[in-house]
């Protein structure tokens, strides 16, 4: 927006990359250490009290479904509620049920109330906060935008390493029910991170406008018509710029929330908005299908295998504070991975799919070595390595959505994402469980959990060459077409 002050001096309000916006990305930070360090702490927390209600494996790959699926359904209707109050409000409402989910975790005597609590008000809790966070940060940052998410997800990585040995020593210390209090507290801090999420328009600098720039703008537009000043927008709006992997952040919730205040006018069906809500027509496109399908098997893959992962542990005769230790060794691991991803992107020029797809084959690679150690050294280092490799597979997630899918139709290909996500979460979620209960192997559940992985690896493998092939094919057609189609020359006689 441009403006004068009423002294001919024009100037314009721009996002202020930095002042409040530090703290904006501290609270981003904050948020995600707090909600994302218990995940893969789960087992360590609740395997004692799971195990005296003889529920154990099946019911730990219940509850983390239902709590993705929770996240899901949550994250795809926030822009819904963003459209009816604040950016904030959706935030503090998030925090609101996350705190609360924390507050019953306390006194859960059963599993149905530790899926109620955790699960349902954390889970919804906490995908109602990420794309708010998300959004206000990209309000923020624009050109610092790169910089200051790295150095977000340093801070994230850092307390996330950290979490599982503060569990551990809290456990000892309080015991079960003290340690779940402690974390309560520890939760409530969500509740300052979503107030710092200020507006922008709070916090706009203003910078000068050089009066004969502010002048051609305005002869420019004067130029257009109207109808065509109109398309140009939709087409600036519509254009895609190179993002880089650690601008993105982890794969949890939307990344961008759709800011698309225009909608159609006309009556329609509510078949029709449901399709144009969720973006269905995209179902018909068998790449974007192929995608949504093998990320949902890796990333459910990923996290009940590290949730599960204690439990096996334990089953091995580790103590506490080994298991606690290696639980920090991998979570340290992720944070060299993602400084390592900073660094490389602004370098190398490696599509995210591609990244995703090296992360997941050599996962399986590493899965079966993890399977074949059983020292707490051997342990400590196959963990290392998955949790260097677990990068790969969170971060770069959403630009394999955004390099695919044009800028506008991102938001709902997003949301259409974390929706069906959420549903294949929690319709394969308890099989596991099932499956390490029936069998009383924890090898087998790994196995499953590898064939999951390979769910994503083996047909996107399989796409990525039968395009390639395809094109190949094509481009030889274009440069040596067939000597069948050739015109004959046609030799004319002269008289002389």
């Amino acid at each position: 927006m441009v403006a004068s002050n009423g002294k001919g001096v024009q100037y314009r309000r721009v996002p202020p990359e930095g002042g409040w916006g530090l703290l904006v990305g501290t609270g981003m930070a904050m948020m995600f250490v707090v909600t994302l360090g218990s995940l893969p702490s789960f087992g360590l927390m609740f395997g004692d009290f799971l195990t005296d209600l003889g529920e154990e494996t099946g019911a730990i790959a219940l509850i983390t479904s239902c709590f993705f699926s929770a996240l899901s359904f949550a994250g795809l209707f926030t822009n819904t509620l963003m459209k009816k109050t604040s950016c904030r409000t959706v935030g503090l409402l998030g925090a609101a049920s996350y705190i609360v989910g924390s507050l019953l975790t306390v006194f859960v005597r059963s599993t149905n109330e530790l899926l109620v609590s955790f699960a349902i008000f954390q889970g919804a809790g906490f995908g109602l906060m990420i794309p708010v966070s998300y959004t206000t940060f990209n309000a923020y940052f624009v050109e610092k935008r790169v910089v200051m998410m790295s150095i977000a997800q340093t801070l994230i990585g850092l307390g996330t390493m950290f979490y599982p040995i503060f569990i551990q020593r809290t456990m000892a210390a309080y015991g079960f029910r003290g340690c779940l209090a402690v974390l309560a507290a520890v939760n409530s801090h969500t509740l300052l991170a979503m107030l710092v999420m200020h507006p922008v328009d709070w916090h706009m600098r203003r910078v000068p406008v050089p009066v004969a720039a502010d002048q051609e703008l305005a002869i420019t537009e004067c130029k257009e018509h109207p109808e065509e000043h109109r398309m140009r927008g939709q087409k600036l709006r519509g254009s895609r710029r190179a993002s880089s992997i650690p601008g993105l952040g982890n794969w949890s919730g939307p990344v961008v929330v759709s800011d698309s205040t225009e909608r159609d006018s006309q009556p329609a069906t509510k078949w029709q908005i449901l399709v144009d809500f969720l973006d269905l027509t995209l179902l018909k496109d068998p790449i974007y299908v192929n995608i949504v399908l093998g990320i949902s098997f890796a990333l459910y893959s990923d996290l009940a295998f590290f949730t599960l992962q204690p439990m096996y542990l334990f089953m091995m005769a580790f103590s506490k504070p080994d298991v606690s230790l290696i639980i920090a060794i991998g979570a340290g691991a992720d944070l060299i991975s993602r400084i390592f991803l900073a660094i490389s992107s602004t370098f190398l020029n490696i599509k995210a799919r591609y990244v995703y797809l090296a992360g997941a084959l050599f996962t399986i690679v590493a899965r079966f070595g993890f399977l074949c150690v059983f020292d707490f050294y051997g342990m400590a280092i196959v963990t290392a390595i998955m949790g260097f490799l677990r990068t790969w597979i969170h971060v770069p997630l959403p630009l394999v959505f955004s390099e695919y899918l044009p800028q506008e139709r991102f938001p709902s290909g997003y949301g259409l994402f974390m929706f069906l996500q959420g549903n294949i979460t929690f319709a394969i979620g308890p099989i596991i469980g099932y499956i390490r209960d029936v069998t009383g192997s924890y090898t087998i559940s790994f196995h499953c959990l590898t064939l999951m992985m390979a769910l994503c690896v083996i047909p996107w493998f399989l796409e990525i060459c039968y395009y390639r092939l395809q094109r190949q094919a094509r481009a030889g057609r274009a440069v040596r077409p067939d000597v069948g189609h050739l015109p004959v020359p046609v030799i004319r006689e002269t008289k002389e």
